[in-house]
């Protein structure tokens, strides 16, 4: 039974990183499945979207041949069959150490894998591979009751009802997590590296995503009290995000727009302990990237997302919470909003192209429900 592997490729012409869908035995590509990756990466997908679907290609690729199901006519019932196999399947273990206890993908992965089957489907459709008739099982009406704030539901409310995945978990909302500046002053001076605490600091003052972070170069920050001569007319200490595609580590800005984000006196502190921290290690000064790899092979390497998750998972386990780089963006974010910041500012400051992002950011905390129980209980006691 022939199986399938997502495989990284480079163009020996341009040095281009791209990912296939390929026989596993043959390295064969698949038309289709590539044909696929070729018009995400055309859209200016990032590599990283392109290797995540690249496997969740091959893995339906896979289901279908141990099933005997035509991966291009799939069939309702082997559709769900994959939506439940997706969850009950157990996963290969992560070592011999974790062999007699067993994993699985969770409900949110699950409805991952089904966004790109479904995304793959249509696509083969498009061009004539899967026949109109299956895209319809992709798909089901539903009446929008409770509205999004801003939705427009046109003059006759004919926008009410929408089109939703057929094949998706109801998840439990798991409402988003933000630390308070005490945990992250905590999780800043357990750093263990001058680096990793001007990182941590980064992301709590500016509310950059760590792909922007990880693609910050060092001409994108003008630290000084003024950058005219750096040919900049922004007042202040501030740096600048921009979107790249030839970044060494794969780091890519969420958002096609440029923007300035100011900084405060105190991270240009921290940045100056990590340039400190930097110059004195041999091999770092081959790059324009301000993060780069300073005890781990190849020292100088710009960071890469899984130092960086590897990082902040070990910060995790030594405190008594959760730790995750856009937990800083969401906590920058509900500071700013609490503080009475406008949310025209907000959505800026965070790269949001609709303010209807902003929504997930603005959520009550207990402190702020026991204060308007209180305020009521002191308004119905006066005299």
């Amino acid at each position: 039974m022939e199986q399938f592997i997502a495989e990284r490729s480079v163009s020996p012409a341009t040095g281009m990183e791209q990912w296939v869908v390929a026989s596993a035995e043959t390295l064969t590509l698949h038309r289709e499945a590539t044909a696929f990756l070729v018009a995400l990466r055309s859209k200016g997908r990032s590599v990283n979207t392109e290797r995540a679907y690249a496997g969740r290609v091959a893995l339906y690729l896979n289901y279908c041949q141990g099933r005997r199901l035509v991966w291009a006519a799939p069939t309702f019932l082997g559709l769900a069959g994959l939506q439940r196999w997706l969850v009950t399947e157990p996963l290969p273990a992560r070592s011999p150490r974790t062999a007699g206890h067993p994993r699985f993908r969770s409900q949110t992965t699950a409805n991952a894998v089904m966004t790109v089957v479904s995304g793959f489907l249509r696509f083969g459709a498009a061009h004539g591979w899967v026949a109109p008739a299956t895209v319809a099982l992709l798909s089901e009406p539903k009446t929008l009751w409770h509205l999004p704030p801003g939705y427009d539901v046109g003059e006759d409310g004919q926008w009410r009802t929408v089109d939703k995945a057929a094949f998706r978990f109801a998840l439990t909302d798991p409402g988003y997590q933000d630390l308070s500046p005490e945990q992250i002053a905590v999780m800043i001076s357990s750093a263990r590296t001058a680096r990793d605490r001007f990182l941590i600091a980064l992301l709590a003052c500016t509310g950059l995503r760590i792909g922007e972070a990880l693609g910050v170069r060092q001409e994108d920050l003008h630290l000084l009290a003024s950058s005219r001569v750096l040919g900049c007319g922004t007042v202040g200490p501030h740096l600048h995000v921009r979107r790249r595609t030839d970044n060494p580590n794969r780091a890519l800005a969420k958002s096609r727009q440029p923007r300035t984000l100011p900084v405060t006196a105190d991270l240009v502190a921290l940045y100056a302990d990590y340039q400190y921290e930097r110059d004195s290690i041999a091999g770092t000064a081959g790059t324009r990237m301000v993060f780069v790899n300073l005890s781990r092979p190849p020292v100088g390497r710009p960071m890469s997302y899984p130092n960086t998750k590897a990082m902040f998972d070990r910060l995790a386990r030594t405190a008594t919470h959760a730790f995750r780089p856009h937990m800083l963006r969401h906590s920058a974010a509900t500071t700013w909003l609490r503080g009475g910041v406008d949310r025209d500012v907000v959505q800026r400051l965070l790269g949001h192209v609709s303010p209807l992002s902003m929504e997930r950011y603005r959520h009550v905390d207990d402190s702020e429900t026991r204060q308007a129980v209180e305020h009521v209980e002191a308004l119905q006691s006066r005299p």
